[in-house]
């Protein structure tokens, strides 16, 4: 009898006011086989963190999730953060918009607070880096990264309508990439 692969298995951690976009697209890539995992529990930023030892999940997901990550857990499990910006590979490091010019990091900033930076700024590039959360904040290993046009008349809805769907996709191909990967 050949023994099957265990699934690899999640935990999202997400914002209580949000439409949850991410989880969504990874709960239909796992029903659609695209990614081969099972998601253990969804716990709500409003709620107490779960005992992980008990658990033992391989990825915790962040998906909006607006608290503090204690640093025991960052160090003990890897965590994906989803951040409204363009995070370079280094700390010092830069990362370019596809036309060349400078993209904005946005270290520090919620979703709408980073979008209406890009706004701002006059950036012709919105983006967002999927990463693998370490205790510098707002930085880790990149896994991918999204960029949206910034159009004329953009407000930060229209603008962030149009990168959460490259958000979601990015997430689904990353976690896609990580399962099959995953030497279990």
């Amino acid at each position: 009898m050949m023994s099957q692969k265990a699934k690899v298995k999640l935990v999202f951690l997400v914002h209580e006011g949000s439409a949850q976009t991410n989880l969504k697209a990874v709960e239909k890539a796992i029903t659609d086989g695209v990614i081969d995992a099972q998601i253990l529990c969804i716990v709500s930023d409003k709620d107490s963190l779960p005992d992980f030892n008990k658990i033992s999940p391989d990825y915790i997901c962040l998906a909006g999730w607006k608290k503090i990550i204690p640093d025991k857990l960052v160090t003990d499990y890897k965590i994906l953060n989803m951040h409204p910006g363009l995070i370079p590979e280094s700390l010092d490091g830069k990362v370019e918009n596809p036309d060349g010019t400078e993209a904005l990091w946005n270290k520090g900033m919620y979703a709408d607070k980073a979008i209406g930076n890009f706004l701002n700024k006059k950036s012709t590039y919105a983006g967002s880096t999927l990463h693998f959360l370490t205790s510098d904040f707002d930085f880790g290993p990149v896994l991918g990264r999204t960029f949206e046009k910034v159009l004329a008349g953009d407000t930060v809805e229209t603008l962030y309508t149009r990168l959460k769907k490259k958000e979601n996709e990015l997430y689904v191909e990353a976690l896609s990439k990580l399962t099959k990967n995953d030497k279990r």
